[in-house]
Order: C-alpha cells, then sequence, then structure tokens
C-alpha cells in the first residue's frame, strides 16, 4: 500500500497500530511479539524491512549511498507495569480523548509518529536525504541487544532523531549516567564489646560526603551534575559489627564532564573500593546550529536539555531527542498520551524535515 503524502490515513493507521502495541505485552528483552507486529505492519507499507534480535528497521525506497542518512528511532519495549495501576495496563483504553496503556507515552507515540513520518516520505525519489526507520528493544534496560546491536548493520548514520516523550520540543542535549557500588571495609566485631571497626559508621562518612560535594562545572543547558546514593546493604545480625559495607551511587553527568573524570573525583576523596558498572550512556549533544535545529526553530520549537537518558547516549553521530507526550507520565501509574499529542507528533515530525529533506 501507498500512503505517501497522506497525513490523515497514516495517522489513523498509527493510533491503531498504538493500541495493538498496548495490548501486546513488551518488557525488555521479552519484545519478540511488538517487534513481530512492527515488522508485519511494515511489511503491507514497504517491499524490505529487516530484523536483528527484536529489533526491527527499514530504509525508504529510493535509498542511495550517496547521500547523506537521517535515522529515526525509538524503542518498542516498556517497564514493568508500575504497582498502582488502577487500570489494566495491557487495555487500550480511550477517554476523555486520553489513550491509556503501559508504553503509551513513552515511548509507543513516539515511535508510531516516527513511523507514520517515515512512510510519508517512504515512495518520494528524489529526497536529499536516506531515512531510516528503526524501532528497537531493551532501551529500559540499557541492554546490549537493542540499538548497540543494531547500529553497526546500518551503515553511516548522518544524523538521528531519537523519539521519547518531550512535548515535541527539542532536546539537544542529554545528561549521561555513571552508576557506582563502593565497597567500604571495617573490621568484624562483637557489638556488646564494642569491638571491630564498624564498616556502616565509615560509610556515612563517605555518603556525606557525597552528599555535599559540588561538582565545579555547571553547564548551560544541563546544569550541574547531580549524584545521589540510591542503595546501600550492611550487616546480617544484630550482635555483629559489620565489616563490610556496601552502597551505590547513580551520578548524572553533564556534557562537561567525562566518566572517566567523574571516577577520578570519587577516587580522590573516598577510601573505598569503587567500581563502574558502565560507561557506556555518555551525555551528548547537537549544535544550536545543526541544520535539523535550526528546522524546528523555523517552526517555533524550543530547544533544552534533557536529565533523563535514552538510547541517544550509544549513537556516534549527532542525534535529536523528540517526541509527543511528556516525560513525567513514563513508568508512571495509568500511563496515557493524548490523542491529539500523537496528531501534533506525526505533523511536527513531518514539517521538520520537510525543510531539509
Amino acid at each position: 500500500m501507498n500512503y505517501t503524502g497522506n497525513k490523515e490515513i497514516l495517522t489513523s493507521e498509527a493510533i491503531a497500530l498504538l493500541k495493538l502495541l498496548i495490548s501486546t505485552p513488551s518488557l525488555s528483552k521479552q519484545e519478540n511479539k511488538t517487534a513481530e507486529i512492527i515488522f508485519g505492519f511494515l511489511q503491507n507499507y514497504t517491499n524490505s524491512p529487516k530484523q536483528l534480535s527484536n529489533n526491527i528497521w527499514v530504509r525508504n525506497k529510493f535509498f542511495n549511498d550517496n547521500k547523506p542518512t537521517i535515522l529515526l528511532n525509538s524503542h518498542h519495549d516498556t517497564v514493568p507495569p508500575n504497582a498502582s495501576y488502577t487500570l489494566n495496563p495491557y487495555e487500550p483504553i480511550v477517554k476523555d480523548n486520553k489513550l491509556f496503556g503501559l508504553g503509551s507515552n513513552d515511548a509507543g507515540a513516539s515511535l508510531v509518529s516516527l513511523l507514520a513520518t517515515f512512510l510519508y516520505f517512504y515512495h518520494h525519489p528524489n529526497l536529499a536525504y536516506n531515512l531510516i526507520f528503526a524501532a528497537t528493544s531493551e532501551e529500559e534496560i540499557s541492554g546490549k541487544n537493542g540499538v548497540e546491536l543494531l547500529l553497526p548493520m546500518l551503515g553511516k548514520i548522518d544524523v538521528g532523531i531519537v523519539g521519547e516523550p518531550t512535548n515535541m520540543q527539542m532536546a539537544i542535549a542529554e545528561k549521561g549516567l555513571l552508576v557506582v557500588d563502593v565497597k567500604v571495609q571495617g573490621k568484624p566485631g562483637h557489638a556488646a564489646r564494642n569491638e571491630g571497626e564498624n564498616a556502616i559508621y565509615k560509610a556515612i562518612e563517605i555518603i556525606q560526603w557525597c552528599k555535599q560535594y559540588k561538582f565545579t562545572k555547571v553547564s548551560p543547558l544541563l546544569g550541574e551534575v547531580l549524584m545521589n546514593v540510591t542503595i546501600i546493604n550492611a550487616g546480617s545480625v544484630h550482635n555483629a559489627v559489620p565489616d563490610v559495607c556496601c552502597f551505590t551511587i547513580d551520578i548524572r553527568l553533564n556534557e562537561l564532564y567525562t566518566h572517566e573524570e567523574v571516577l577520578e573525583i570519587l577516587r580522590k576523596n573516598i577510601e573505598a573500593e569503587i567500581t563502574p558498572r558502565s560507561v557506556r550512556i555518555k551525555s551528548t549533544s547537537i549544535s544550536n546550529n545543526h541544520v535539523l535545529v535550526k528546522s524546528g526553530l523555523e517552526l517555533g520549537l524550543k530547544t533544552f536539555g534533557s536529565a533523563t537518558t535514552s538510547d541517544k547516549a550509544l549513537m556516534n553521530f549527532p542525534t535529536l531527542k523528540m517526541g509527543p507526550g511528556e516525560s513525567a507520565r513514563s513508568h508512571s501509574a495509568n500511563e496515557f498520551v493524548y490523542i491529539n499529542e500523537v496528531h501534533l507528533g506525526i505533523e511536527t515530525y513531518i514539517k521538520l524535515l520537510e525543510k531539509i529533506i
């Protein structure tokens, strides 16, 4: 079927697809059913969707290796349903112009809007840019079998749009994430005789330092680096002084620090064993002067720095994060997206690209 250029039909199809995706559980690493649905949907409109693990992608009909390429990407996995849900998370309910359901806002609305946008341009023979649409997995857990697995298959990408709920405003920068496990060593002893060296007390001093320390470089877009202790574990019985206390630090980096710089600061100030879980989720940014950002500014869109992470962090080319919905609704109970937000998403994506392709 060729619905190229027909926004009304594509929008209707996109909303129907979103309802089907909501009704199909797709927790991270368990996205095979939604992958099947997306692949089948693309087969109806294109000749050549492809699949790698639970990642689905397709190129525009007149893809030309001599042209620059834009990636349109969002994810189809979800977090588990919030415990406070009062609605069935897998039932797409429409009420008061809201479409309820797990993954509706994060990031189903972005995914189907980008897919409709891709199909709008799919049959155009003379685009200035190639387009690749990719629906990827394991985003919610920063898994290695999602976009990181897929990117080497796609060839050279010049710029990307990553679909996440931003009220269709342009996130031109995004904070990175560094998770660090800290092991504080004490000495065991009997609590009744006040023996040993209490690892909890030693950890408290380090945690207090974490609370008070201020990273000096503050970003105009992303603000300061934020550091929070989020997990702590020590002891097993009431009458023994614990010899080990382990805790975890969640650090949100701005673009002015690398993971290695932050780790160096920690190691200079903390007398304990420090183990980073990963240094993959880096802070990223795209220039205000990039043609894609300029196109958005001409449409009246605003730019901002995003505190939340996404697959944007795993891409080694400039990316713009934007999509329908609100970030605050993500992972919440009774998650929803407004129907008109999907309409606006498709309309805005198309106008954004029309200015450059």
